[in-house]
């Protein structure tokens, strides 16, 4: 868990110094969060059945890489704050719903 933390920082600390605008922080705080969530999630929690860790292993992958899609974009174009909480958040909300649809159905 250590090094998914590691990484995830990391890779905030690239969007944070690749961002040109005024809204650093928040690219690097939400990034970070959003990262981290999907790689512990990847790595870090182990699952009883081994069809529900697969399929949250792979949905955890899936928005790890359109996070980072998502904030590569955000980094490139000038955008208000309300925006991109709104868009990050939205990925967050249907990430977990999705988690938590996976992790109900006990398969």
């Amino acid at each position: 868990m250590i090094i998914v933390l590691a990484i995830s920082s990391l890779i905030s600390y690239g969007f944070y110094n690749f961002q040109s605008n005024s809204n650093k922080e928040i690219v690097s705080i939400s990034s970070f969060l959003l990262l981290a969530l999907t790689l512990v999630f990847t790595t870090s929690i182990k699952f009883d059945l081994p069809r529900t860790a697969t399929n949250i292993k792979t949905t955890s992958v899936l928005f790890f890489v359109i996070s980072i899609i998502c904030n590569l974009i955000f980094s490139l174009i000038s955008f208000s704050i309300p925006i991109y909480i709104i868009v990050n958040g939205i990925i967050l909300m249907v990430y977990i719903l999705i988690l938590y649809s996976i992790n109900r159905e006990k398969q």
